[in-house]
C-alpha cells in the first residue's frame, strides 16, 4: 500500500501500521518537548518577576529539571502504551513499577542515590546558589561559589575560575562549611613574628596602625601574643571582614605592608638560630653562635 493509500484509508492514524507508530511517536516527542519548553519558561518567568528574592532559585531550578524528566517519562509510557506491538512494554511499565524500581535501582546505584541526595540539599538546605563554601575534593580543600544544583551533580566556582563538579550523594554525606550562611563575615587571623630584641608593643602599634588605615577591616579584634617561638615572638592580628574574599585580600596587604614598615621602624623579624658548645674531654675550648636565614 502507498503512502497515498494510506493517507485515503487512514492509516496513518491507525497506531497498529509502521507509519501510524511512526506518526504518534512524532506526535508524542513534539507534546513532550513543548510541555518541557513550556515548562522551562514558566520558570524563567517566575524567576524574573521575583525581585525581592522571595523564591529559592535553587530548589526550582531542581524540581524544574525533575519535572521535565518526568514529562518524557511518561510520553514515552503512554506512547508505549497506545500502540499495539509496544502494548505489552506499557502496560507492564504501568503494573510492574515496583519491579522495574528495583532492577533500575540495582543497575544505578549511584545515579539515584546522587538523585536523592539532591532532593535531600533542597529540604534541608545547607547552602543555596552563590554561597561560599569549603568541601574536601581529591584535589584538597576547595573553596567556591555554588553555580547550580543539578540532579546528579554539584557544581562550584572557585576564586581561580575552575569548576568542581562534585557528586551530590558526597554533598549530602560529607562536612561542607558555608562560609556565607546569614553573616557573610569573617575574622581574619594575621600571624606575624617579630624577634626578641623587637620592642613588642611598638610593633602592635604598627599592626594597629596599618589595620585601621585599610578599606578591607571593618574591625580589629585584637593583636595578643600567641606564640613564643625558638626564634622570635609572634603576634596574631584577629579582623572582621565583611565576607571571606575580602579577608584574604586584607591578610595579603597587612603581610605586605608589615614587612616595609617593620624594615623602617627597626622591627626585626625572626630568623632561625642555632646555639652549639664544642668540648673536649677536659674542658669547653668555646662556643660560637651559628645564625642562619631561612
Amino acid at each position: 500500500m502507498t503512502i497515498f493509500e494510506n493517507i485515503i484509508h487512514g492509516g496513518f492514524g491507525d497506531p497498529s501500521t509502521l507509519l501510524g507508530a511512526a506518526l504518534y511517536a512524532i506526535i508524542f516527542a513534539f507534546f513532550a518537548w513543548l510541555a518541557g519548553r513550556m515548562l522551562r519558561l514558566a520558570v524563567q518567568r517566575m524567576l524574573a518577576r521575583d525581585k525581592n528574592d522571595h523564591v529559592d532559585l535553587m530548589a526550582v531550578k531542581f524540581l524544574g529539571k525533575l519535572v521535565r524528566y518526568c514529562v518524557y517519562i511518561f510520553a514515552f509510557i503512554s506512547y508505549a502504551h497506545l500502540v499495539p506491538r509496544l502494548s505489552g512494554l506499557g502496560a507492564a511499565s504501568l503494573t510492574s513499577i515496583s519491579v522495574i524500581t528495583v532492577i533500575v535501582g540495582l543497575a544505578a546505584q549511584n545515579t539515584l542515590g546522587n538523585l536523592v541526595a539532591g532532593i535531600s540539599l533542597l529540604l534541608y538546605r545547607p547552602f543555596k546558589l552563590g554561597d561560599r563554601v569549603q568541601v574536601t575534593a581529591p584535589t584538597g580543600l576547595e573553596t567556591g561559589r555554588v553555580e547550580s544544583l543539578t540532579l546528579g551533580y554539584t557544581l562550584l566556582r572557585t576564586d581561580d575560575n575552575r569548576r568542581v563538579v562534585v557528586p551530590n550523594s558526597v554533598m549530602a554525606s560529607q562536612t561542607t562549611i558555608n562560609l556565607t550562611g546569614n553573616d557573610p563575615r569573617v575574622v581574619c587571623s594575621v600571624p606575624i613574628g617579630i624577634s626578641y630584641d623587637s620592642d613588642i608593643d611598638k610593633a602592635r602599634a604598627i599592626l594597629l596602625d596599618l589595620t585601621s588605615k585599610n578599606p578591607k577591616a571593618k574591625e580589629v579584634c585584637g593583636c595578643p601574643v600567641t606564640q613564643l617561638g625558638i626564634s622570635g615572638v609572634v603576634l596574631t592580628l584577629d579582623v572582621w571582614c565583611a565576607d571571606a574574599l575580602a579577608a584574604i585580600a586584607l591578610r595579603s596587604d597587612l603581610l605586605e605592608q608589615a614587612k616595609k614598615r617593620f624594615a623602617l621602624e627597626g622591627i626585626g623579624l625572626p630568623f632561625p638560630q642555632m646555639t652549639v658548645f664544642s668540648k673536649n674531654d677536659s674542658q669547653c675550648n668555646g662556643k660560637h653562635e651559628l645564625d642562619s636565614a631561612t
